[in-house]
């Protein structure tokens, strides 16, 4: 009898996991597909000024394969770069101002903000100081992009049609991340697929919609807007600085538009586990805003959505329990088709679909352990800095 009963909990328990994904896969804004790409555009009568800002802390590594990218921009209108060093001990500075005589292009002004104060992360203090140098040269649009990202020569041409044709205030691109090494290969895809689930692309573009983010890694933003909605002083202690961006500008009454890109691309690398580790850690619990409840519930629904498909079928082949098998092999199954389209968008391949629960249970573990980190009083660290509480009083670590 009891073994009966135990056979049917494990039952009822598949069947939830198919019922999630069924709801996944038909109810969450077609997640899983990835050609929402740049929104239909012309070319604009006359091309706005534009100015791009990048803040760089210790970015030396990736500056020559990034810098160059947009120095080369060919955009018809006026546009300059502004690259704030946000005390950077490698050199970052200058080696954008020599990156800048050696290829030329657009013109470049390099400054440092100095430390941030209490309240303030650092890359936001940074880009605050970048908007204020930028906003003297009276551009229409800021593109706000990281250090490490390389653009084709016409993305900010294609950016700025794409948001004037569409009437968006903020168009953002989730650049292509390196996949290269092994442990990239399997966590990489699977961020940019978790990152979608949570902030369906095909919604954020709707007029209305609730939902809103952004991709920090590239962001082209109206000047005006960016005032009205006070960024980036009212987002001054956001970790996951690009969907607090884009949900200011939502609630600013402006219009939001993210999307996968084509030719814009990340150059870092996370060649280990523990690199990867690091960047999801450092704000996946900022992402539950600090929530115990939160944290519960997301570590029990990954484990429904993602672990128990496979538990299942291991449990009905040993049990004997044919439903179990097939309600844990149909939730897999499902499960491995919404994650072929991000890996053919990476180009890698399929066979590495049926992996997705244990990359699934890594970020699991990578969610609690930045929880413990929390607690411990580590906070949020990212480039020698630590941000240990919500309210974000940054320290040189």
């Amino acid at each position: 009898m009891g073994q009966t009963a135990a056979v049917s909990a494990i039952v009822w328990i598949a069947v939830a996991s198919l019922a999630a994904w069924c709801w996944l896969l038909l109810c969450q804004g077609f997640f899983w597909r990835t050609d929402v790409r740049l929104p239909p555009r012309r070319s604009p009568g006359d091309w706005p000024p534009v100015c791009v800002v990048v803040p760089a802390r210790d970015e030396a590594a990736v500056l020559p394969a990034s810098l160059p990218s947009l120095l080369a921009q060919d955009y018809p209108g006026r546009a300059e770069i502004v690259l704030v060093d946000d005390g950077s001990t490698d050199g970052t500075g200058e080696l954008a101002r020599e990156l800048a005589r050696r290829h030329g292009g657009l013109p470049l002004t390099v400054d440092s903000p100095g430390e941030p104060p209490a309240g303030w992360t650092g890359k936001l203090w940074a880009v605050r100081h970048g908007i204020g140098l930028a906003r003297a040269r009276d551009p229409e649009y800021l593109l706000l992009t990281d250090a490490d990202i390389a653009h084709a020569p016409d993305s900010l041409r294609e950016l700025v049609a794409a948001a004037r044709t569409g009437g968006f205030d903020v168009v953002s691109q989730m650049a292509r991340l390196r996949v290269e090494s092994l442990w990239e290969r399997l966590v990489v895809p699977a961020f940019v697929y978790f990152f979608a689930q949570l902030y369906p692309f095909r919604r954020i573009g709707r007029r209305g919609s609730r939902t809103a983010a952004a991709a920090g890694g590239c962001v082209l933003l109206r000047a005006d807007t960016a005032g009205r909605a006070g960024i980036p002083d009212a987002i001054r202690h956001a970790v996951i600085d690009d969907v607090a961006l884009a949900r200011a500008v939502r609630h600013a009454g402006g219009h939001v538009w993210l999307g996968l890109a084509e030719r814009v691309d990340s150059v870092r690398p996370y060649p280990r586990l523990h690199d990867l580790w690091r960047m999801v850690s450092r704000s996946a619990y900022a992402q539950l805003r600090h929530s115990p409840p939160l944290l519960l519930g997301t570590v029990a629904g990954l484990a429904l959505v993602y672990l128990v498909p496979p538990a299942a079928v291991v449990a009905g082949a040993v049990a004997g329990s044919a439903a179990t098998l097939a309600a844990g092999a149909l939730a897999w199954a499902v499960m491995t088709g919404t994650y072929l389209p991000m890996l053919r968008y990476y180009r890698q391949p399929p066979w590495l679909a049926p992996l997705l629960p244990f990359t699934a249970f890594l970020y699991l573990l990578m969610t609690v352990d930045s929880a413990v980190q929390h607690y411990r009083g580590r906070g949020a660290a990212w480039k020698g800095r630590t941000y240990a509480r919500p309210d974000v009083r940054p320290e040189e670590g």
